[in-house]
């Protein structure tokens, strides 16, 4: 099976890349594809019959064309809601890529293609050594950037462009995310935003008050994915 991989990250923290990776997956099984997703590290996790375990990386889980156990989807979970690399020392927790890694390829020869979600932003250290681009290097995955539509968004989502493209990472495409319901300068901004990122707009998810996975498939293209894997 011919599979490829996708990696999402964001401009920010909370800023949908969850909703994204759902969106995404949920596009390209509409398309007949088989698909997994992950969420290598996650913090902010609750204890659920003995194992932490993460919000976004049970919606992932749900979404996976086949059924798999959690710690394949998020094999990292940190109890703690703070950034990932003070949460894994505070528990003296080491990220090793060669995990993160075996875990991918096992999805991989299974799937036609895996979803990959970060943590945090672009440039949020994973540990004293670890980047989030250590990740994407090892994987060799291109990368998709998540945009929350929001006053300074154009700020952090250039910014973010410009770092991952000095990292030497192919960015495939990005997706706008209409994360506040009262910004009224969106299309404009996606005007913008469409000038100076050349790589394409997969889509515009609406603000959703409450998860519904469906609607979020609807609203985004997975053809650069579909077109990639095929």
């Amino acid at each position: 099976m011919h599979s490829q991989g996708f990696f999402i990250t964001g401009t920010d923290t909370g800023i949908g890349k969850t909703w994204a990776t759902i969106a995404l997956m949920q596009s390209c099984k509409a398309e007949g594809m088989k698909v997994a997703g992950m969420k290598p590290i996650a913090s902010g996790c609750e204890e659920i019959n003995g194992q932490y375990k993460n919000e976004d990386a049970l919606m992932i889980q749900s979404c996976c064309s086949d059924s798999y156990p959690y710690e394949l989807i998020n094999p990292y979970a940190f109890r703690e809601p703070i950034a990932p690399h003070i949460a894994a020392e505070k528990v003296s927790a080491d990220v090793e890529l060669k995990k993160i890694a075996d875990i991918y390829t096992f999805l991989a020869e299974q799937n036609d293609i895996v979803i990959v979600e970060g943590v945090g932003g672009w440039r949020v250290p994973l540990s004293d050594i670890l980047t989030t681009r250590d990740i994407v290097n090892t994987l060799d995955i291109p990368v998709i950037l998540v945009v929350g539509l929001r006053l300074g968004c154009i700020n952090h989502a250039l910014l973010t462009n410009q770092v991952i493209h000095s990292d030497n990472i192919q960015l495939a495409g990005w997706i706008a995310n209409s994360v506040d319901r009262d910004y009224l300068e969106t299309e404009k901004t996606m005007q913008t935003l469409m000038q100076h990122i050349s790589a394409p707009l997969l889509g515009k998810m609406p603000f959703l008050p409450i998860y519904d996975a469906e609607i979020l498939g609807k609203n985004i293209s997975g053809d650069i994915l579909v077109k990639t894997c095929r």
